[in-house]
């Protein structure tokens, strides 16, 4: 409700914008009416807000910007980390949880192109404190309507003190029939650049009213909060409205009204069980010279402290820093609310340590049977050691063993084959999977938790299922492995290599052979007579064959040890790093790049969050 009287007397500018012109052209017609105006003095102004999120001042950009303080700078910087963080996290975290940062860059946005030259501050209360006759003091004219009947303020009414602030009143939804100027006064003068809106009562019992008070008051760039002596403790007030916004003490002022009801020295105590209550809420009080909000004791109805008042307004609004101030304590509410969705307490720094890794590939080697098919290359080298190494008559009943072999087992099966005549055999399972899935899986899963170790349970969540979904097909690709590269370990195609010291161990056993054969033949010949008999000669030679075969290849075994355990241990080795190899391309490198995105969103938050220094402030 609004009250406006013609009066002859009184000349002052009210401000009222002809409704009978469109916006459009309003916007054209006024001088600054839409940001882009306004004085010479306007257009110096200070780099109050916030170019801060980069971007251009009321002339929409064409004139070189004024240079950013240290607190505008780093609201930047915090804002450009936030705008990352939330692109970084979109895809791995719930849209509900990002909707709190989402809204603080919008409206910081909002914000940045609209005048900077100008401060928003509502007056608000509940019911009956008084703020509409605050606000009309300060305007110095009944603008605000004042009376018994509750509630008098029905919808939000703005009163500039400057040109060019149309843009951020249509932001705040203000219709131009609730649009004021006030008393042209020297007194005015002081409040230049302020825009001073009147909400409805915060407490009132018409909705309306309250959505209009919790929509302004997510906007505005500071706050007069008015509280009388009897509902200055009202629990609305505190737990609804000053304890949430306890971070935006800098753009706070707590205005204990109707002082002059209370006698004596009363207004100072109750000023003082204000304070304390504040100080339960968690805002910080800007006493001694340090930032925090301001609180005062005045008589808008006699005037008593409203002096005092508009010198504190007119000195905050002069330092066009509020709308920084306020964007930057809403980053910090934000950064808050986000807290435990990037940071867990005592964790140093998520990566997949060293240990996990080789334990990981440790249990894919084991389940693609690395060892055994290790310990099958072995044995295979010391066989064809055995073949190369071993005596002629041992390698030739060998020979003669192989060649029977075949024989003896097809006389086998033709013996089953008859016992099993008129019967029904059932064919022998086939295998169905070469590696243990359950040690894969396994494997999988301790090495997905020793990652996610500490991680908020967001990240913890995005990291569990990246290596699930990376171990899917894991199983079969390692069967593949242990199909091809294990077999071919295991009964290896190509003879293994040889050392160099073997044609002297052939010969050896040729040398040996050779002797057996000139003893056996000498002896052979002295038996028909041919030689004269001298048997301890040959005897000597076949004995010495005899026993330096065996120990030939007694020898060549002891030699082959080495060679044999370090063929083995590579054939190990390259299956090992074949199975290593695909479990970490699978699992651990997509999982390496999570926490790597997880360590870029902690670094951004960390910056955001590092703004919780407060902004220092001029006001006394």
């Amino acid at each position: 409700m609004t009250a406006l009287t013609d009066r002859t007397d009184d000349r002052w500018d009210d401000g009222l914008i002809a409704r009978s012109r469109p916006r459009a052209a309003r916007g054209i017609e006024e001088d600054g009416a839409d940001g882009t105006g306004g004085s010479e003095e306007d257009d110096i102004g200070d780099d109050a807000l916030v170019r801060a999120v980069s971007g251009a001042g009321s002339d929409g950009g064409k004139s070189p910007a004024p240079p950013l303080s240290p607190e505008a700078q780093a609201l930047r910087l915090r804002l450009d980390a936030l705008r990352q963080l939330v692109g970084l996290s979109r895809t791995r975290l719930d849209g509900k949880t990002l909707a709190e940062a989402g809204r603080v860059l919008d409206e910081a946005a909002a914000r940045r192109g609209l005048s900077p030259q100008h401060t928003v501050v509502a007056i608000a209360g509940a019911t009956g404190s008084g703020k509409s006759t605050l606000f009309n003091s300060l305007a110095g004219v009944q603008i605000s309507e004042t009376g018994l009947r509750r509630p008098t303020t029905a919808a939000p009414i703005a009163c500039s003190w400057s040109d060019g602030a149309a843009g951020l009143l249509d932001r705040l939804e203000i219709p131009g029939r609730l649009r004021r100027r006030p008393r042209e006064t020297s007194e005015a003068e002081a409040l230049r650049g302020m825009v001073l809106v009147d909400l409805p009562d915060l407490d009132s019992a018409v909705g309306a009213h309250r959505d209009h008070v919790d929509r302004v008051l997510a906007l505005v760039d500071a706050v007069v909060w008015v509280v009388d002596p009897e509902k200055y403790a009202d629990a609305v007030l505190h737990e609804r409205y000053l304890r949430p916004l306890a971070g935006h003490a800098e753009v706070t002022f707590v205005v204990l009204n109707q002082v002059d009801r209370l006698p004596g020295e009363a207004a100072d105590l109750v000023l003082d069980d204000l304070r304390r209550l504040l100080d339960d809420d968690g805002i910080a009080l800007g006493e001694h010279g340090e930032p925090g909000a301001t609180v005062l004791g005045l008589s808008a109805l006699t005037g008593e402290g409203v002096g005092e008042l508009r010198e504190l307004l007119g000195q905050f609004t002069q330092e066009r820093g509020a709308a920084t101030r306020r964007i930057s304590a809403d980053v910090d509410r934000a950064a808050v609310r986000l807290r435990p969705l990037y940071v867990a307490d005592g964790h140093s720094g998520p990566e997949i340590g060293e240990a996990a890794r080789a334990e990981f590939e440790d249990r894919l080697a084991e389940a693609v049977g690395a060892y055994a098919a290790g310990l099958a290359a072995e044995r295979a080298w010391r066989r064809n050691a055995g073949k190369a190494c071993g005596t002629p008559w041992l390698r030739l009943w060998r020979w003669y063993e192989s060649r029977r072999a075949p024989r003896s087992l097809a006389g086998l099966a033709a013996l089953a084959a008859i016992g099993s005549r008129g019967q029904t055999v059932a064919p022998a399972p086939v295998e169905q999977e070469v590696t243990a899935r359950q040690r894969v899986e396994q494997a999988v899963r301790v090495v997905a938790d020793e990652a996610v170790a500490g991680l908020p349970e967001p990240w913890a969540q995005a990291v569990r299922e990246t290596a699930v979904r990376g171990a899917e097909r894991l199983p079969e690709a390692l069967d593949e492995i242990a199909v091809t590269l294990g077999a071919a370990v295991a009964v290896p195609t190509a003879k293994p290599p040889r050392p160099t010291w073997w044609p002297a161990a052939v010969l050896g056993q040729a040398a040996m052979t050779l002797v057996q054969i000139y003893g056996g033949l000498w002896l052979v010949g002295q038996i028909v007579g041919v030689l004269e008999p001298k048997l301890l000669p040959p005897v000597l030679l076949m004995v010495a064959g005899i026993i330096g075969g065996p120990l030939v290849e007694w020898a060549c075994s002891i030699a082959a040890r080495g060679p044999a355990r370090r063929y083995g241990q590579d054939a190990e080795r390259r299956l090992r790093q074949a199975a290593a190899g695909c479990g970490r391309a699978r699992v651990l490198e997509p999982v390496a790049a999570e926490l790597l995105r997880y360590r870029e969103v902690r670094e951004q938050y960390a910056t955001v969050a590092a703004g919780g220094s407060r902004l220092s402030t001029t006001r006394q």
